[in-house]
């Protein structure tokens, strides 16, 4: 409880410095950081109310009460009955004008009512300001990101029992999501498994494609463990012992700089400087224009969230971010090959969450 306190209570005070009378946080992975209530996004209206002075409210479905009740401590409650109007009593709770920042989660279906309501009211998003907050991870975040990660790591050990030339994408697939599950996660987010020219898409979906002799095949999963923390880890495997002409040259180059970007982690480093010491050795080996994508994210109760690590953000990195490194290169048409690890910037350098080997496994 005192944790979910410190959280509301920063998040107040970042509300108040942003000059908001309010901020109101729907369903979704703000209002589980702030309340510890993973509510179901419904259309009757659930919103946590955190004024910018005064006693933080919930307001919740009369039905959903015992619920909030068991999950979220430490917040008034106030419930609405199924035909009462839950937008009027949601604006009483609210300054009638000024400034309030609403998560980028709320629905239109419930923002234009409250609009109508409350028409002195200046609407702003506050993801920026709460993705700020839930970048720093604490030690209790760090420990379940770890958990997530040797679960993950887990399924990645036994791919040897699933990827087998024959069976298709979609197979392979089915297999790793049960795995996932059984590894410790609540529910499997995504399944990528990739082979031969279908490796040249970062985020292929798994098909009806058969695997075969030869293939490298990219295995990206992650999933949610109970503490709704996420997991994110990509490997390449090469089925048989012989790869195609020419990938274990530039495997070898992606691995290099996937270990020089998490060597750049530390604290006091701009977030695209991690980028940068993973794309220079590979556009030096030529390969610049087949890294298509962004260095990394920031994971946390989203498998995507805040920093990201990309050129152009110059945001510092600060001890407790989370989030993922993963160059790849992608040849069109060919084949392709990802690395991703999930880190977390310490007080003097960085950690992996992901432990297991980074290098080319033959299956």
């Amino acid at each position: 409880m005192q944790e979910l306190q410190r959280r509301r209570e920063q998040a107040r005070r970042a509300a108040d410095e942003q000059g908001w009378a309010a901020l109101l946080v729907t369903p979704g992975p703000d209002l589980r950081h702030l309340t510890g209530y993973d509510a179901m996004p419904l259309e009757r209206l659930t919103c946590l109310v955190l004024p910018a002075d005064g006693t933080p409210t919930l307001v919740v479905p009369r039905l959903e009460r015992p619920a909030a009740e068991a999950c979220a401590p430490g917040v008034a409650l106030v419930d609405h009955p199924d035909g009462a109007d839950p937008y009027r009593l949601l604006a009483g709770l609210v300054p009638a004008a000024g400034r309030i920042g609403v998560v980028d989660a709320m629905p239109a279906a419930h923002l234009l009512p409250l609009q109508d309501r409350l028409p002195g009211v200046r609407w702003e998003r506050a993801a920026p300001v709460l993705g700020r907050l839930r970048a720093v991870k604490s030690p209790a975040e760090v420990d379940a990101l770890a958990e997530a990660g040797a679960a993950i790591d887990e399924v990645h050990r036994q791919m040897h029992r699933w990827l087998r030339p024959g069976r298709t994408e979609a197979e392979v697939a089915a297999d790793i999501a049960t795995a996932i599950r059984d590894a410790g996660h609540a529910r499997a987010d995504f399944v990528i498994v990739a082979g031969g020219p279908n490796a040249a898409s970062p985020h292929h979906s798994s098909g009806p494609r058969e695997l075969q002799v030869g293939d490298p095949v990219v295995v990206d999963i992650g999933g949610t463990m109970p503490s709704g923390y996420c997991s994110d880890c990509t490997r390449t495997y090469v089925l048989g012992p012989a790869a195609p002409p020419d990938f274990a040259d530039y495997y070898a180059v992606l691995q290099a700089a996937q270990r020089a970007s998490v060597a750049a982690v530390a604290p006091g480093v701009p977030a695209e400087a991690v980028d940068a010491a993973a794309r220079e050795p590979i556009t030096a080996a030529g390969y610049g224009e087949a890294f298509l994508h962004r260095t990394g994210h920031g994971i946390g109760l989203d498998t995507h969230e805040e920093p990201y690590i990309v050129a152009g953000n110059a945001e510092i990195l600060r001890e407790g971010m989370a989030f993922s490194v993963e160059p790849g290169i992608y040849l069109a048409g060919r084949h392709g090959a990802r690395i991703e690890d999930i880190v977390v910037c310490t007080g003097d350098g960085v950690r992996r969450l992901n432990t297991t080997d980074t290098g080319l496994v033959h299956l």
